[in-house]
Order: structure tokens, then sequence, then C-alpha cells
């Protein structure tokens, strides 16, 4: 396992976590086609941020169980909790996820051009609001 370390664009939200990246997840959803980023799951435990998360502001949407933490300051996502899934995805066999999923443009020194990339329909996916 290689340990990243990370940060928003102005430095106030500062992070690290420990993993093997060999991918990269786009999703096609409204909010992540339009914020650009490039994403990695890890567990729970392979991240670490130096400041508190209510110091971060939350923003939730659609079936309100994903949290996307933001910088109050310059407004970039470095990290976020994937939703929960729908009840469609429970029926095909897709299991909760409880980690984070890491923006990868954020991670210091580190290109992601490179890595494979795992296309995520999520305008397909109907929520259960």
């Amino acid at each position: 396992m290689i340990r990243h370390t990370g940060s928003c664009h102005c430095g106030f939200v500062q992070f690290a976590i420990t993993a093997e990246i060999d991918h990269q997840r786009i999703c096609d959803c409204s909010i992540c086609h339009k914020r650009g980023a490039l994403m990695f799951r890890v567990p729970e435990a392979a991240l670490t941020v130096q400041r508190p998360l209510a110091d971060l502001t939350l923003y939730q949407w659609g079936s309100r169980t994903a949290k996307d933490y933001f910088c109050p300051q310059c407004g970039i996502l470095p990290f976020r909790r994937p939703s929960a899934p729908t009840a469609a995805e429970r029926t095909r066999g897709v299991a909760p996820f409880d980690g984070w999923a890491i923006n990868l443009r954020c991670l210091d020194g580190f290109d992601p051009v490179a890595l494979p990339v795992r296309h995520i329909p999520g305008r397909a996916i109907a929520l259960d609001c």
C-alpha cells in the first residue's frame, strides 16, 4: 500500500490515503459530469483528514444518502461518501459501500492520466426518493 497526501486548492482541507490506486471512476450523472472529478474508492480506515468534517461544507442531493464534502474557502471537493445503492441496484446484487470516494485530482503529485477508467452510468440510476 502506498500513502498519498492531498488537499483542496487553498490547503484548508488536507488529507492522506493509503491505497494501491489501479483505476479511476468517472460517473456521468449531472453533478459528477459538471464537477469533472476523477474518483477512487477507499475503505473507511484508509482516509485520514487533518480537520474535523464539521469544518467542511456538506452537500447532499438526490437520495440524500451521499455526502459531498467541500472546502468552505475554495469550493473544491477532495472526497465524498458515496450514495447507498438504490432498490434496483440492491436487487441486482450491488452491495453498500462504507468508505470514501477520493478525488484523484486532489492528490499531491499524482497523475491519473494513464489509469484505466471505470465508467459509472449515474444518469441511468433511478433514485428511490
